[in-house]
């Protein structure tokens, strides 16, 4: 017998078992009467759960009379790690009312769920259960509440009700609290903590900064990046891999491509991260050659990306409106096994339809093994852009058949396709539904779509109407939608009113002057063609149209 437990103790001491070798490792401890001991279940739960086999794992607990701290532990970290938030709560609740009580695994695991889940107001009531519990200045369950706040964008008084109930926070929970502000875009706060946490002794390490540099989203704060940048050079931080990806990935999105490239190079082995975020920022800042270049340059390197950075590199080339490195691109789904995944074909439908190709986008939809709203919404885009308005309302039907939920891109799919087929009617019934059906608030893209379909149609006064409805401010891509209908039909009355409040928004923005200038001209209206020119202080030159195309040899 002892040999039989030394030799299980040393199976179970093994990281990573195969289903089938757990399978056997179950029917040895049962043939040894040692299935009602909760150390072997706990191990044999795991090893399910790591197989993704959740029944077998959850009939062996089911099964097991004494049941541990720790047997709890891995039954409900199983199932939130299946992504399977109804069962991890019901089973946390569970817990609760026997003599087994939570420790602070357990409350991390169930924080963590909620945070996934974005379930803010289940994780209150587990916020009110740890304090009471005792576990309120637990580092464990206080750093896990840091990262869920911070991740369903509660970074006020929540975030630092916990972080200033700790008496003498850790290096882990400082880093949790600068990358918390990080996450939710509060770059200030990130920053303050920082002096603050250097001013009480305590020293920064690679994840500090990573967590700095993650708040700093936009061009505006490139020199404070730069700043950063600097202290990771005199503090020898340059040379943490990590590090260096946040600095591509903080350049990148500051669109400051010259540095993200010097950044990476001098990197001795970037990881997938540090390539992704290089790619993705020349794809978004407009030098799509160089994003597809690095992509081919990373496959060289034998790096294999992962579905997000795919889906990047063709929008990069959908960008180009020239489908064949998207052709490629789609070869190299097929021979690396990304045909599968939602993502990377929600993204072939997209690249393919705005190509001119939309028959080809309908053809990966069609053999696509999953669907979810994202892909339905890109063959709705898609089959509107080529004015098959009728084709993508069938695919929305067929959405409301499946029982999918529309969101908001979905209607703004819809909107643009009875825009390009000039569905009036349709239009304002689609309208209609998305906000007295679907509960979904209109925001500003759907109502460019309404003003654009309402104009167009040469309705401009109940355009006009429809914008003086919404509240101050109202956006300028709304009011310059009015604008380019009034051109369209020639209303120099009504597009003077549509200038002057764009002029009132954006005083210094002459392409609205230029419109109407061009108004002006078509009514024959020189003198005020002469006015408005004058009073454009800025010289304005229009980009030349280019052309492009490609000859077969």
């Amino acid at each position: 017998m002892f040999i039989q437990h030394h030799f299980l103790h040393l199976e179970l001491s093994k990281i990573y078992q195969s289903l089938s070798r757990t399978k056997q490792l179950h029917a040895f401890i049962i043939k040894t009467y040692l299935a009602q001991d909760p150390f072997y279940a706990t191990r044999i739960v795991r090893f399910y759960a790591i197989n993704d086999d959740i029944c077998a794992a959850r009939h062996l607990f089911e099964k097991t009379p004494h049941r541990s701290v720790f047997l709890w532990n891995s039954i409900i970290r199983a199932y939130a790690q299946a992504h399977s938030f109804v069962e991890t709560f019901s089973l946390f609740n569970m817990m609760l009312k026997t003599e087994t009580k939570p420790d602070s695994f357990s409350y991390a695991c169930i924080i963590r769920a909620c945070s996934e889940n974005f379930r803010l107001d289940i994780l209150r009531l587990v916020h009110g259960g740890v304090i009471v519990s005792g576990l309120g200045l637990d580092s464990i369950c206080s750093s896990a509440f840091v990262t869920a706040y911070s991740i369903t964008g509660s970074c006020g008084g929540s975030l630092s009700r916990v972080f200033n109930g700790i008496f003498e926070p850790d290096l882990v929970m400082w880093n949790s609290m600068i990358s918390g502000y990080g996450h939710c875009g509060f770059w200030d706060r990130g920053l303050e903590l920082f002096g603050r946490m250097r001013s009480e002794g305590n020293c920064p390490d690679g994840y500090t900064l990573v967590g700095l540099l993650s708040g700093l989203a936009d061009s505006s704060l490139l020199s404070l990046g730069q700043g950063i940048h600097g202290f990771c050079l005199t503090s020898s931080f340059d040379a943490n891999g990590h590090v260096g990806s946040a600095l591509v990935s903080m350049y990148s999105r500051c669109n400051c491509m010259n540095s993200a490239y010097r950044v990476f190079c001098s990197l001795f082995h970037p990881d997938l991260v540090t390539w992704s975020a290089l790619i993705t920022g020349y794809s978004q800042s407009g030098d799509q050659v160089k994003a597809l270049y690095f992509f081919k340059k990373l496959n060289m390197d034998s790096k294999k990306p992962d579905p997000i950075l795919i889906a990047s590199v063709l929008a990069a080339a959908n960008q180009l409106a020239n489908v064949r490195p998207g052709c490629e691109i789609h070869g190299y789904v097929l021979r690396h096994g990304f045909e599968s995944d939602v993502m990377v074909c929600s993204s072939l439908i997209d690249m393919y339809s705005k190509c001119g190709f939309v028959g080809l986008g309908i053809r990966v939809f069609q053999i696509m093994p999953k669907r979810n709203i994202v892909s339905y919404n890109s063959v709705i885009s898609g089959l509107g852009l080529h004015g098959l308005a009728s084709e993508a309302f069938k695919i929305f039907d067929e959405i409301l058949e499946k029982g999918l939920v529309p969101d908001k891109s979905t209607f703004s799919a819809l909107l643009c396709a009875c825009c390009h087929g000039g569905l009036v009617q349709d239009g304002q019934e689609i309208f209609r539904k998305m906000k007295d059906k679907f509960g979904i608030q209109a925001r500003n893209e759907h109502y460019v779509y309404m003003v654009k379909l309402l104009g167009m149609a040469g309705e401009l006064e109940e355009a006009y109407k429809l914008i003086v409805s919404l509240p101050e401010p109202v956006d300028c891509g709304i009011w310059g939608a009015l604008l380019s209908c009034c051109d369209a039909c020639g209303n120099s009355e009504l597009a003077e009113i549509v200038t002057q409040r764009l002029f009132d928004n954006d005083p210094e923005k002459n392409a609205y002057r230029v419109m109407l200038s061009n108004i002006y001209a078509v009514d024959g209206r020189w003198d005020d063609v002469q006015r408005l020119r004058n009073d454009t202080t800025v010289e304005l030159r229009k980009m030349p149209g280019v052309s492009a195309v490609l000859l077969d040899h």
